[in-house]
């Protein structure tokens, strides 16, 4: 029985990644150079010959799922637990407001650690496990599969450290995604879950709105 393989894309660009704001649940669209990336970007998965397209719910993975969707004629299904970190009291804010506001606990998330986000957001594993969950209900009893599940950076960050079984401390050290960007995660009997492609894309860029609101936005 072949392996099924998970594509986690990234939404594409906003202007929130723009301005380096922290979008978290806040439903922020795609800008005009976010509409092109998804849409140049789905040109080449639907290359991939995709068997599904699950997203978040949110409207700029949504958008992004639907021009994936437009080309292989298939419906995107929706499923909120693939959203992004809830960012609590960082939503809306910079990088370097958070900073400026809540050093500490704003630091210690960026490095990596499982407080919650913006202090009543959620922590990385609470993340992992909604998503992890949400992956595993559309994968069911499938083999041979590609479904592409159109997310978040953070959430994506999540995802790829929980099923690569990584400690927790150790996802802040995988890559983040650019945005239209994506990696994929293939299922071998003998190596379980391995990850095949890392940030592959289209359209070299600098990284931005990575966890939406890390150093390297």
């Amino acid at each position: 029985m072949a392996g099924n393989r998970i594509l986690l894309w990234r939404h594409g660009q906003t202007d929130w990644n723009l301005a380096n704001r922290f979008q978290g649940h806040s439903d922020i669209a795609l800008n005009a150079l976010g509409l092109y990336q998804a849409k140049h970007a789905a040109e080449i998965l639907a290359g991939m010959e995709p068997t599904a397209i699950y997203s978040s719910d949110l409207d700029r993975a949504r958008t992004t799922a639907q021009s994936l969707a437009d080309i292989i004629n298939v419906e995107v299904i929706i499923d909120a637990r693939l959203r992004e970190t809830n960012g609590g009291n960082w939503e809306g804010k910079t990088g370097a407001q958070n900073r400026q506001e809540d050093f500490d606990n704003f630091v210690k998330w960026i490095d990596g650690h499982d407080n919650p986000a913006g202090v009543v957001g959620e922590r990385r594993s609470e993340v992992a496990m909604r998503a992890r969950a949400a992956i595993t209900d559309a994968l069911g009893d499938k083999s041979d599969q590609l479904i592409v599940f159109t997310t978040h950076g953070g959430t994506a960050r999540c995802v790829l450290g929980d099923f690569l079984e990584l400690p927790l401390t150790h996802w802040a050290k995988i890559g983040g995604l650019s945005n239209a960007s994506w990696s994929i995660l293939t299922q071998s009997p003998n190596k379980g879950w391995y990850l095949e492609e890392h940030n592959a894309g289209s359209i070299p860029e600098e990284l931005l709105g990575v966890e939406s609101g890390s150093t390297t936005n």
